[in-house]
């Protein structure tokens, strides 16, 4: 296993542990000790970790793993509710992109529709990830608009007063939120405020809002509100959400699209 890879394990047990022992993480990644020990405090040294006696622990509640390291987690079930999502833009509307992993599958699943191969322009796409207007540029029949802003190294995010600057001068079709955490009760949520902000703008200058989650965000809270469930049209997630979860988003209005 390469190191990069043995460091995306390690952030990906701690994300969904909270807590990791040298030896505890050695058995499952199958190294030494030795190994885990100078991973640990390179990871520390970079404060994508806390290092404590013995192992390690993560940052806190507003904890975020940076999208580089984030891309393999639950791949599959991101893929198709990226297809479904796709499905639900017609050519020739506007469409926002809040950044993060699904969205990205989003523009790609995008890219590759057939339909969307020639048209002037065939889709016009606003966001404020630099991953996804740099994916997308190539795209010759795509009107990319990419909002100012400052970037956030963790999510590759446009935010701050530039970027509401772009975004209160524009409407789109539909906003696709890529999210942390969404809740009935609470709504939709992101780790850092400031990305929030933006998410929540783009909401608002929306025709319809579609939330793109797999099922193990749904349920969960995070530090900051994007917007609350009845701002959202559309919810596409994944066939292993909580039933019961599902039955309570539609009862609060939302169509729930599973995949």
């Amino acid at each position: 296993m390469s190191r990069d890879a043995r460091w995306k394990a390690l952030l990906e047990l701690l994300v969904e542990r909270g807590r990791l022992d040298v030896e505890e993480a050695a058995g499952e990644l199958e190294v030494s000790a030795a190994t885990i020990r100078r991973d640990f405090d390179r990871l520390a040294e970079q404060q994508m970790l806390v290092r404590t006696r013995g192992g390690a622990v993560v940052h806190g509640v507003s904890y975020e793993l940076p999208l580089r390291y984030k891309t393999a987690r639950r791949a599959s079930e991101k893929q198709r509710i990226a297809k479904a999502v796709a499905e639900l833009v017609a050519p020739g509307e506007a469409v926002g992109l809040t950044g993060g992993t699904t969205t990205t599958e989003v523009a790609r699943a995008l890219a590759v529709r057939g339909d969307l191969a020639s048209g002037s322009p065939a889709l016009t796409v606003v966001t404020n990830a630099l991953n996804i207007a740099n994916e997308l540029a190539v795209r010759p029949q795509f009107k990319i608009v990419l909002t100012g802003g400052v970037a956030r190294a963790q999510s590759y995010e446009l935010v701050g007063p530039l970027a509401d600057a772009v975004l209160g001068q524009i409407t789109v079709d539909v906003a696709v939120l890529g999210v942390v955490a969404f809740d009935v009760t609470h709504g939709a949520a992101a780790h850092d405020e400031a990305e929030a902000a933006i998410n929540r703008l783009l909401c608002e200058r929306a025709e319809r809002v579609v939330v793109a989650a797999d099922s193990s965000k749904l349920g969960q809270r995070a530090f900051a509100r994007i917007c609350g469930a009845d701002a959202v049209d559309t919810l596409v997630t994944d066939t292993a959400a909580d039933a019961e979860t599902v039955r309570r988003f539609e009862e609060a209005g939302l169509r729930v699209v599973t995949v």
